[in-house]
């Protein structure tokens, strides 16, 4: 872990994580508040954890199992992902993930494995999965199998963004690996952040800077969870109409919104979309800056150009350059 006062860095769910505050007696109780959340998220909504509520639920064939409160929200959400994208974002591509190759924590995933036999199958469905919240039990029929990684994420971000905030009253901002999610009194000039196409990438790294106060931030893209199946390049975000890696359209898409789980939601859809991604984007009023595989730049919905200079506004989006 690396801390500097007034904000720290770890490990968790597989990826890096940052927490920020406003005020500097605030950085322990809320890193306390984010662990208890982050921890509480992982053993519900794993599918890297033979122990976690969701394996269970994958592993029941068919049969009722009795979830969580946490499980249930994570599992409300990703349901709501996928009505909300017509199918684009669906919680049911667990098999089609697994059989890419993604079928352990990524830091474990062979980068060159053996040839895929690729057959393009549409995955079985959100409508499949039923959740019935007053008895807070879920069935997924046989065969069937969850994976909440386009939304479990970016719901852990804002929950613990949300609690962290609520228990020390300071502003808060909380990054899973590049979903950013923010709470309470913001700084005076917003949260600063820079754009990558890598979570990882050194904090130098070169990449425009955006400023938020409120909601989410989110970028989802193909350049840092992927792997070679023979000659074939892979990635982790499946196209649930084919079962297979999104085609490669944008290498990176970023996407400002009301929470995280909005941005990032509609960050991964645009990836699935690929050319149709700016009209689905602008007629949702959400501001997005798109990145080609070549490297050309694409805004949408007021998003500030990259060139522009320092404080200039994004009208209407609620991000500016800084």
């Amino acid at each position: 872990m690396i801390a500097d006062g007034r904000s720290l860095t770890f490990t968790a769910l597989g990826t890096t994580v940052v927490l920020a505050v406003t005020d500097v007696d605030a950085l322990e109780p809320a890193h306390e508040a984010l662990r208890a959340v982050v921890e509480d998220v992982d053993g519900a909504c794993s599918r890297f954890r033979d122990d976690s509520e969701l394996m269970a639920v994958n592993d029941a064939a068919g049969r009722a199992v009795r979830v969580s409160p946490t499980l249930l929200g994570a599992l409300e959400t990703a349901l709501w992902a996928a009505q909300a994208t017509g199918g684009l974002v669906d919680p049911t591509v667990g098999d089609a993930v697994r059989l890419l190759g993604y079928d352990r924590d990524f830091a474990d995933v062979e980068r060159n494995g053996p040839a895929l036999a690729m057959t393009a199958v549409r995955v079985p469905g959100w409508r499949a999965v039923q959740v019935d919240i007053a008895a807070s039990t879920v069935v997924v029929p046989r065969g069937v199998q969850l994976d909440l990684g386009a939304t479990a994420k970016a719901w852990c971000a804002d929950r613990a963004a949300r609690q962290a905030a609520q228990a020390t009253g300071a502003g808060i901002l909380v990054s899973l690996g590049g979903d950013v999610a923010v709470a309470g009194p913001p700084p005076d000039d917003g949260w600063v952040i820079r754009i990558a196409d890598r979570h990882d990438e050194p904090p130098d790294h070169p990449g425009p800077l955006v400023s938020i106060a409120t909601g989410g931030l989110a970028t989802s893209g193909t350049t840092a969870r992927r792997w070679w199946r023979g000659s074939t390049l892979v990635h982790h975000i499946v196209d649930p109409s084919t079962g297979q890696s999104a085609a490669p359209w944008w290498r990176t898409a970023t996407v400002a919104g009301a929470s995280c789980v909005d941005a990032n939601v509609a960050a991964t859809a645009a990836i699935i979309l690929g050319a149709d991604a700016p009209a689905w984007l602008a007629a949702r009023q959400l501001a997005a800056r798109l990145v080609h595989d070549d490297g050309l730049v694409e805004t949408v919905g007021g998003w500030p150009d990259d060139e522009f200079g320092i404080g200039a506004p994004a009208e209407g989006s609620g991000v500016t350059t800084r």
